[in-house]
Parts: structure tokens; sequence; C-alpha cells
């Protein structure tokens, strides 16, 4: 946990922010994975945990901003309990720790929000994304689980997101520990793979060095010979020599911050010419995004560019024609590149993603659009000192899109179909760090890692 000053501080701001009401912090609990008392590894709420910060199950967080309290509603565990756990520190010591000193006992909360209701004082809440949290917000609030949607607090959102939104020099400090980790794991695949591996037997071992260094994966583990599927999860199939292998893969720390990298190398150990030429494209493209980043452009902008830098390159190689700003304006390039240029990064892998893409990534005045491609761009508002996010361009090459778009004659003058035919078993390259806006511009996160095809193969071969 941070100091107790910092929760303090946080909640403060967002009870100013609010005003009045009842804001209302439900923690998760925990789920089974198939009967009651086997149950998944436990994720605590990540705005639980900003405000409140203590991580274990079956808790929940009042701020009565009417009459400037806060209330912490859950139960001390019974002797019968630790009988199964072990000691572990008590409920009153980290809520002291989070600055907290009025606990309840989670029967409690029901009646507390009634009486609430009652007197008339507005609710406010997030949209839930889990059923049982669901469920329970429509006994405590007597609001119909089809109608929770409709009564959540844009307001409470917005106040969240103009906090966790910028990230604080002890948050960019953890974030830094996710993201060596995350390098750690990237270095375990480049070690491990080889022609007979199965992607399984890597992703199992990544998995291993993010729970040795003290938390979890931040999602399950991306890594595949079939790059040309965006998330395409690992399966029980070795791999060859002659093909690449996309690793995306991310490590939560101990204080639930991620980490989230891609690299992509060759099995056996060397890139073909083919292969290199695309990797180099798409390195050109995450250059010029990086070297763009500053306070107060847009990262749609940055996108657009990115994606200008992968059309150019792609025309240069014969797979693309014409002038490569109208491809990328004609939505051309979506061919190669159907996803965004990346997503805030903090808490959460997609942070915040919760709160809804439209309060996070664009503003009531810009909007996301509904473009095939430019949908998928998850942040596209102004950059923001503070802003963490992800750069991850790619070119991908899926037979099955490329078939549809040329049966359909789409974008015939920017893509030279007939030269796709011998890509059609090449998979996908994708590229992803890690990045921080600073006054001057912005910062990668993390150590030194290799990211050139030169520094990729010098790293691997050795």
């Amino acid at each position: 946990m941070f100091s107790a000053q910092t929760y303090i501080n946080r909640r403060k701001r967002l009870q100013s922010d609010m005003g009045s009401g009842i804001i209302l912090l439900p923690g998760n609990e925990d789920s089974p994975m198939n009967y009651t008392d086997n149950i998944f590894p436990f994720r605590q709420d990540s705005s639980f945990l900003y405000f409140a910060g203590i991580d274990r199950p079956g808790i929940h967080f009042i701020i009565d901003a009417d009459n400037n309290r806060e209330i912490l509603f859950g139960d001390e565990l019974t002797v019968e309990q630790i009988m199964w756990t072990g000691p572990v520190a008590s409920l009153a010591a980290q809520a002291a720790r989070a600055g907290i000193t009025d606990i309840r006992p989670s029967s409690a909360l029901a009646d507390f929000l009634a009486q609430c209701i009652r007197h008339k004082q507005e609710v406010h809440f997030l949209q839930p994304y889990r059923g049982d949290l669901s469920i329970r917000l429509s006994a405590w609030l007597d609001i119909p689980v089809n109608q929770l949607a409709d009564r959540v607090s844009v307001k409470l959102i917005k106040a969240i997101i103009a906090q966790r939104a910028v990230k604080t020099a002890e948050e960019l400090e953890q974030i830094e520990i996710a993201v060596n980790t995350t390098i750690d794991m990237q270095l375990t695949a480049m070690e491990l793979a080889a022609a007979g591996v199965t992607e399984t037997e890597i992703a199992g071992r990544l998995q291993a060095v993010a729970i040795a260094a003290g938390g979890n994966i931040s999602f399950p583990v991306i890594l595949t010979a079939n790059g040309q599927f965006l998330h395409n999860h690992a399966h029980p199939v070795p791999l060859q020599n002659g093909q690449l292998l996309l690793c995306d893969c991310g490590a939560e720390n101990a204080m639930r911050y991620a980490g989230d990298l891609t690299r992509t190398h060759p099995v056996n150990k060397k890139f073909t010419t083919a292969q290199r030429e695309i990797y180099d494209i798409v390195y050109n493209a995450y250059k010029a995004a990086a070297d763009a980043i500053r306070p107060g452009i847009r990262f749609k902008d940055v996108h657009l560019l990115a994606c200008e830098q992968l059309a150019a390159g792609l025309i240069a190689l014969g797979l693309m024609k014409g002038n490569a700003r109208e491809a990328v304006e004609a939505g051309a390039h979506t061919l190669f590149f159907p996803c965004g240029l990346g997503h805030m990064l903090g808490l959460d892998i997609h942070d915040m993603e919760n709160l809804g893409e439209k309060y996070v990534g664009y503003t009531e005045t810009f909007k996301q659009s509904t473009e095939f491609g430019l949908k998928s761009l998850r942040l596209g508002r102004e950059l923001e000192e503070g802003f963490v996010f992800t750069i991850e361009p790619g070119i991908y090459f899926n037979p099955l899109l490329t078939a549809s778009w040329q049966a359909a004659g789409k974008h015939a003058s920017f893509i030279n179909y007939d030269k796709l035919a011998a890509y059609q078993d090449f998979g996908g390259v994708r590229l992803e760090d890690n990045f921080v806006v600073t006054a001057g511009g912005g910062r990668l996160l993390g150590r030194p890692f290799a990211r050139t095809a030169a520094e990729i193969e010098h790293l691997i071969a050795q």
C-alpha cells in the first residue's frame, strides 16, 4: 500500500469534485471456478484499490459527501476461517494504513443505503462489470438489474477518471516495477522459443515469472506463431523454424499495477529478408509515434501518423500503392492494421476501461469513430502530462480478411492483392512499449530492452 496520506488525499479530492451525495465503491468478492471453495485468484476492483487501498475480498466503501464521513463495511476473519488461511492482517489494521477509522459489519451496508435512499440522498455508483455485483447493487439500491446501466453516475465516472488518468511519481514507480517484470517475461520467451517447443509451454513459464516476482499476469498471455490474429492465445502446438513468434504479455505487480509489452522474433533466431522488411516498417511506425508524444497532441493524430508510416513502408515494398496519406484517409491500411495504436495503462491493463472508453479515451466533443480500424482505437483524446499508455503498431497478414476484401474489390486502387499471396502464411508483427507523457514529450518506461530487428537478433543469438 501507499501511505495513508495518499489515500486520504485521493478521497478528499473525490469528495470535493462530487460535492454531495453518497459515493459507493464496492469491493469484489471471491469468485468460484467450479464449486464454492475452489476460487479464482482474487482481484480487487481497481477504483476501490485506488481510493481505499485494501486488497481483500468482501469489503465495501462509502464516502458520504453530505456528512463528510467515510465508512468501510467488512468483517474480521473468524478463528475458524483463519484455521484454513493462517494469520492475516486484521481489517482494522489494513484500514488504518489507508487512513480509514470507521469500520462497520458487512451486514450493516444494506440498511445504511436504505436509510440514505429514504433521506433522498443521491447514491453515486459505477457500472458493474461482474454479475454478482449487479445482483447486490440491485438489492441494495432497489433498482432492477436491467436498469442499473441507466442509473450509473456519469459525474462519478468523470471524477474518478480525472484522478486516475494522471499518474503520480509513486504510481510510475509501481508501473515500472511491472514493466521490468514484463521484460523478464519477454526474455524468457526469447530464451525458450525453439522448434519443437509448444506455445503453451512458453506461456506457462511466462506466468511463472510474473508470479515469482510477487504478482501475476495482468492479462492472459498472448503468445502465438499465428500473430495475424490480434489476441490469439497460446495453443499446445510446437513451434517450427521459419516462423515468427509474437509475444504480448504483461505482469501485474504486488500493488496491481500493470505492464504490457509485445515483441515479435524469429523462432530460429534470424529474421528472413521478408520478415525483417515487415519488422522494419513496424519499427519505423513505432519510432514516429514515440517521437510525436507531447502534451496537447491528440493520440488519434499519433495513431494516424503511425498508420501513414505503415502505409508508406508497404507501398515501398509493393504491397500497397498510391499515396500513403490518401490510403490512410480511405482506410485501406486497415487490411494490415485493423486495430488501435494503444490504450491507457495503470491499475488495469486497459486502464479504467470498465468506466467506458467514451469517457476514458474520448470527450463529449471528441467522440470515438465508428469506422473499421478507428473504432478499435481506445485512446484518441489529447494527451496530458502524467498519462501512461501503450504504443503498439503492427502489420498483420490475415488471409481471411484479405480474401473477403479481395472478393469485394475493396480498396483495389491502394492494395496490390496479387502480391499478397506470398504473405498468406506470414503471420503478424507487433512492437509495443509503455510511455508516460512528460512536460517535454514522452518517456519510455522500464529498463533498456531490444527493439530493432538487429537488437533482437543480437539478443536471441546469445
